[in-house]
């Protein structure tokens, strides 16, 4: 279920040299057992990366999130609990000593109410009543595979510098559970909240994106960035060229597409992306809501 090979950050000229160790003293202050890493280790430990300068997170570790939720699954059932799959919730209404939540598939009773329901947790809270000064906008992020016989590549989850001034991580190589290479994602606003085609489409999560001030006001500060992942959704040389700058040898050859993620990006009134969580209280519930991009998995065979 879990694997650590291990993560992997790099600068790649002097001007990322600040944001490593900005990155490294935040890693130490919160007890990781991190280490910095000149060029001749970073050739060591991951012979295909040029970089001037990284750190190393022995710790860092990957899982199947499949398995992960199967196992809930089956925990939250020998505890007693039900599973509805395919229930849509209608209406919710907190009242003294509980919670009421009207499905699709009839009404539940219940004291407390915890909101995980990601790319629409910010409906699900609506419909508690609860403010949220927020909306969930859908960024897709779109992933590449490399082929098996170039896997031997990437040893360890290699990562860029962040952008401080832009919330997405930048284009990084992940090896998974199986073995598999993926490097990703870029960001790009997806037309449905379970938009993970370029071709899906929802008039109402589009429209209600558009209509969204402040939206714009993030389109407006992130233009030019927001153009950049557009052009590297459309073209391949461009998203490898990104590769290459982790390692320069792959090659356009060396890569084919896979399965894309959706961010459920958590998006204030006055603009502001949130980079983690946004937890909001209502009085009989719990509505967290998640900034993260997933690939979405293959179906079982």
């Amino acid at each position: 279920m879990i694997r650590r090979p291990g993560r992997f950050g790099s600068a790649h000229n002097y001007s990322e040299l600040e944001q490593l160790e900005n990155l490294f003293k935040r890693a130490t202050a919160n007890g990781l057992p991190v280490r910095k890493l000149g060029p001749a280790e970073i050739r060591e430990r991951e012979p295909h990366v040029r970089a001037i300068a990284g750190i190393y997170s022995p710790t860092t570790g990957i899982v199947n999130y499949r398995q992960v939720t199967e196992a809930y699954a089956r925990i939250v059932a020998q505890q007693g609990g039900e599973l509805r799959l395919n229930t849509r919730v209608d209406r919710i209404s907190e009242h003294g000593d509980g919670v009421t939540v009207e499905t699709s598939a009839g009404t539940l009773q219940g004291r407390f109410l915890i909101n995980c329901a990601g790319l629409h947790s910010d409906r699900v809270a609506q419909a508690a009543g609860v403010q949220t000064r927020m909306k969930i906008v859908p960024f897709r992020g779109e992933y590449y595979e490399t082929v098996p016989e170039k896997r031997h590549l990437v040893k360890t989850l290699i990562y860029p510098v962040p952008n401080p001034n832009f919330p997405f991580l930048g284009v990084h190589f992940t090896r998974m559970i199986d073995g598999s290479v993926h490097a990703g994602p870029n960001a790009v606003l997806a037309l449905k909240r379970e938009g993970y085609r370029k071709i899906d489409f929802s008039l109402r999560d589009f429209a209600e994106v558009m209509a969204y001030p402040a939206f714009w006001k993030l389109a407006g500060k992130f233009m030019d960035e927001g153009l950049k992942e557009m052009l590297r959704s459309a073209s391949k040389a461009v998203f490898v060229k990104s590769m290459q700058r982790l390692i320069p040898e792959i090659q356009a050859r060396d890569v084919i597409p896979t399965h894309a993620g959706v961010r459920a990006q958590a998006l204030m009134d006055d603009g502001t992306l949130m980079d983690d969580f946004v937890i909001i209280s209502g009085k009989r519930s719990i509505h967290p809501s998640r900034s993260a991009t997933r690939p979405r998995p293959p179906p079982p065979p």
